[in-house]
């Protein structure tokens, strides 16, 4: 009798620790889906898109946003994507809510733990991109739930969105070329040299004084007409002096050939 009557204690003693124990465990498991914290992750990904929680720091224009492992409730994400040195004007490029509060955090962040997934495709107009990496952009999420502190963040590079600069690069080129263009003032140069044809003119007038320097070669086509009259003025006065003289003659014979007859 005295046996039974101490181990009754005992049991009673093992009863009660393992009430407690069992209530404790009860406590953990409800509280285990959503521990107070900052939880969740984001992950940037490429295409071909998948739930895989793998970070992808270089992607094409379009790209998602995979968030994992936050808490369950009527929660949301604010995301906002920024310009990032050495991008820049650094600037605000989009911002966006995302329901996050679909189930527990049981998954973390793990694929399991796929809360939401958003595709994007930011506008850079004004933004001068990097020469080799594309553009530099900036993520922060701020999640609704989180106990302290409540922002994430994600630094990664976007390409394939340069056309804007391209243009820009191409508009520069047009105007070199536009700049060589001016080499038209060749071609000006040209009609100028067209008008050093005016020499020509100028030769004329060489010409034509060569002429009033007596030269052979000039005066034949030109001023011909002007010397032969001048010739022949010449020789009627020779064949009229001849003539006189002739007569002269005559006249002195005549005379001579009177008086010997008388």
């Amino acid at each position: 009798m005295a046996v039974r009557q101490r181990s009754k204690p005992i049991t009673i003693a093992i009863a009660v620790f393992l009430a407690a124990m069992m209530s404790s465990l009860a406590g953990l498991a409800s509280a285990t889906p959503n521990p107070p914290g900052n939880n969740g992750t984001v992950k940037i990904d490429d295409t071909p898109f998948d739930d895989a929680p793998n970070n992808e720091p270089h992607v094409g224009c379009s790209f998602q946003v995979d968030f994992y492992g936050y808490d369950e409730g009527d929660l949301d994400a604010t995301v906002t994507f920024e310009s990032h040195p050495p991008t820049g004007p650094a600037q605000v490029l989009l911002t966006d809510t995302v329901f996050i509060g679909e189930d527990d955090n049981t998954g973390g962040g793990s694929e399991a733990g796929l809360d939401a997934s958003e595709t994007y495709t930011l506008d850079f107009a004004g933004i001068q991109p990097h020469p080799n990496q594309g553009f530099h952009v900036k993520l922060t999420v701020n999640a609704e739930g989180s106990q302290g502190a409540d922002v994430k963040h994600k630094v990664f590079w976007v390409s394939g969105c340069e056309t804007p600069g391209t243009t820009t690069t191409t508009k520069a080129s047009t105007t070199t070329s536009g700049a060589t263009s001016t080499s038209g003032a060749t071609s000006t140069s040209g009609s100028a040299t067209t008008t050093s044809g005016a020499p020509s003119s100028s030769q004329e007038a060489t010409s034509s004084s060569a002429v009033a320097g007596a030269s052979s070669s000039g005066p034949s086509s030109s001023s011909g007409g002007g010397e032969l009259p001048f010739t022949g003025a010449d020789a009627t006065a020779l064949l009229v002096a001849g003539l006189a003289l002739l007569g002269l003659g005559v006249a002195i014979l005549l005379r001579k050939s009177r008086g010997s007859q008388a």
